[in-house]
């Protein structure tokens, strides 16, 4: 069960686009390294737009996600990648519907 996630979006600065989406799919093995991440999933919105959606069973996974690797390398390239700091918003699960 998932109470709780994160949602970040992330612009791409001018030209580094694939790159942005290259570190994304890097991050999978990071993300299936974490044992209270449930669900996590990197998406291009449009042709500069990522974003970052995960989901956790609480608070507790969800601090550890963001105290976590991928995190830390995602703000370690911030400024060489994206046009403005990433938006991470804590957001709440209504509803869910995940793989038995």
């Amino acid at each position: 069960m998932v109470t709780v996630g994160l949602l970040a979006t992330l612009k791409a600065k001018p030209g580094k686009e694939q790159e942005v989406a290259d570190f994304l799919a890097s991050a999978l093995p990071l993300a299936n390294a974490e044992p209270q991440t449930t669900a996590w999933f990197a998406i291009r919105i449009d042709s500069s737009t990522y974003g970052i959606v995960d989901f956790f069973p609480g608070d507790e996974g969800r601090q550890a996600h963001l105290n976590g690797p991928i995190a830390a390398a995602l703000m370690s390239r911030a400024d060489d990648l994206l046009s403005a700091p990433p938006d991470i918003k804590p957001i709440d699960v209504l509803a869910a519907k995940l793989p038995g």
